[in-house]
């Protein structure tokens, strides 16, 4: 919790100002069994009317004053709660957006988007809860202690008696709560990833008529989540019999004794009336109390998680690596790198020259992403080096390296915006600029038909554009920003080949000065580029022209005669 206090001290002077109006508001509910006790005990004696509508007066006072007290106090602390989890939402998105893909991968996404929601909603709930009931709750507990103590201290002694064991009746239950807590959010986690997964998923689940399969799988982890959560509040909900026992005993042992010593003429109605009323506001105040400790128990394995992710270590830090001489462009000198203890890639040796057109094909899992994710830095690589213009990419600050690049990934994404906003993405680009790119990119014909055509607006991963559609708008995105560097991974499978000709020629005229590295499934694609990469299993199984592979690469020759066949 350490690293979230921080994040409550800015609104320090704010929340002692909401303390010091809840302290007033519950002391004026305090007041309010004492004076019904002095009116009982010493103005009706008196048979005054005049003195019990004073008192009656005073009363009222008390009791509104109370109320708009708490009131206020309860708004503000609402408003601090409220702020300091948007501060808190906000660094929470911008760690992960700084997370490396090795991060990512360890975090998971489901579980990220889990943090960002359900746990920071549990972290609101203790600040607004700690402010409302964790400083009311205490002050009439301990001010009706005191209170009753100058009563009654005969009938103070049953309370005090009583107190102590609903003490540790809260502290053995709290303990066990928390890592339940924590072992829930886990297995939320679990259950988060499985509906995303579904979500994602929906189309190939029915057309492969696996929906009942899916149900069974939810349900399995859905029973997780409630078993867990049934286990962890079974065992919160332990201190509410408890206490309502210990308390409803005490308050049977406080009438007795009140009654004898009303009748041996040692105690006064009034106070015993008061006492019976300071009593049932301290069962509340312990019952709210409990409250807290439960909600505080899930703020606890919260605040654990996201501290994990807030105080992850920065993974990629930029490394003062000297740059070499050279005329190439882009250099991978002698690269492998692994996700796990089995190597991915395995001693990559390649180099482009500025404006120069790269290749990449291979197998389903050969590793040709990968590549990409190396050379932009999402992860570093484990031997050799990655240079352009002779700079190791660890050298770069992340926001010049991913500068230069224009890049599609495979199942990349568009969003519920325009179709401006889409490829700009926050860039200033203007109008003109955006038309040329969805020139290049072959996506002018269709704009220009939508209606509103930049304007149009999106639905949610553009499910309102067929295929071929979104990956030329996503083309467009990227060569809008004229990258020195630009990258298409299988991003014109769903094109036909007239398109992804046109697309071809496009580029190579218009993008000169680019440096282009394409990776695709079909030979037909990257043919006519000046380098072809061959990936088997990690490794390099060719690198030419389309007619030197053709001679010498028996992976290549594979690959062309199968889809020439075809």
């Amino acid at each position: 919790m350490k690293k979230v206090f921080t994040y409550i001290k800015p609104y320090t002077m704010r929340m002692l100002f909401g303390l010091a109006i809840k302290i007033l508001g519950s002391l004026m509910d305090l007041g309010l069994p004492w004076v019904l006790a002095y009116i009982l005990d010493d103005i009706i004696p008196y048979k005054k009317i005049s003195l019990i509508l004073w008192w009656g007066v005073a009363m009222i006072l008390l009791s509104v004053g109370a109320r708009v007290f708490n009131v206020s106090a309860n708004r503000m602390a609402s408003k601090v709660a409220r702020d300091v989890v948007e501060n808190l939402r906000h660094d929470l998105f911008n760690k992960i957006q700084s997370l490396s893909g090795a991060q990512l991968d360890y975090f998971t996404v489901p579980s990220l988007e889990a943090r960002m929601t359900t746990d920071t909603y549990n972290i609101h709930q203790m600040i607004g809860m700690m402010q409302r009931i964790g400083v009311r709750a205490p002050i009439l507990l301990v001010g009706g202690t005191i209170i009753t103590s100058t009563l009654e201290p005969v009938l103070t002694l049953v309370l005090a008696g009583i107190l102590p064991l609903l003490g540790i009746v809260v502290f053995l239950v709290s303990r066990k709560g928390i890592p339940l807590y924590t072992d829930l959010q886990l297995s939320i986690d679990r259950m988060v990833r499985v509906v995303r997964e579904n979500i994602s998923g929906v189309r190939v689940i029915k057309a492969l008529s696996k929906t009942p399969y899916e149900k069974d799988r939810f349900s399995k982890v859905n029973r997780e989540v409630s078993d867990k959560e049934q286990k962890a509040g079974l065992t919160m909900a332990i201190t509410n019999p408890v206490m309502n026992f210990l308390l409803n005993f005490g308050l049977t042992l406080v009438v007795v004794v009140g009654a004898f010593r009303v009748n041996l003429g040692i105690s006064e109605p009034g106070k015993i009336v008061a006492f019976l009323s300071y009593f049932t506001i301290m069962l509340h105040a312990v019952m709210a109390i409990n409250r807290i400790f439960v909600v505080y128990s899930k703020a606890i394995a919260s605040a654990i998680r996201i501290e994990e992710v807030l105080e992850a270590p920065e993974d990629l830090k930029e490394v003062p690596i000297a740059a070499v001489e050279t005329k190439n462009h882009i250099e991978f000198d002698h690269v492998s790198f692994s996700y796990t203890e089995e190597p991915c890639i395995t001693d990559i040796n390649f180099s482009l020259k500025k404006g120069e057109s790269l290749g990449i094909i291979g197998s389903t899992g050969s590793g040709k992403t990968t590549l990409i994710n190396l050379l932009m830095r999402f992860y570093d690589v484990k031997e050799g080096s990655i240079r352009i213009d002779g700079r190791d990419v660890r050298s770069f600050p992340k926001e010049e390296l991913h500068r230069k690049f224009g890049v599609v990934f495979q199942n990349d994404v568009l969003f519920a915006d325009t179709v401006a906003e889409n490829i700009r993405l926050g860039r200033e680009i203007p109008e003109d600029t955006l038309w040329e790119a969805a020139e290049h990119a072959q996506a002018a014909s269709f704009l220009e038909q939508l209606d509103g055509k930049l304007g149009y607006k999106l639905a949610i991963k553009g499910s309102n554009l067929s295929g071929g559609q979104k990956q030329r708008l996503l083309i467009t995105r990227a060569l809008a920003g004229k990258p020195d560097i630009l990258i298409l991974d299988d991003s014109s499978s769903a094109l036909d080949y007239k398109t992804d000709a046109n697309l071809r020629k496009a580029i190579r005229g218009n993008y000169e000065g680019t440096t282009a590295i394409m990776i695709a499934q079909r030979i037909s694609s990257v043919r006519k580029l000046d380098h072809i990469l061959v990936i088997e299993d990690g490794q390099m199984a060719g690198y030419g022209t389309h007619e030197e592979l053709l001679e010498k690469c028996d992976v290549y020759q594979e690959i062309y005669q199968s889809q020439t066949m075809a």
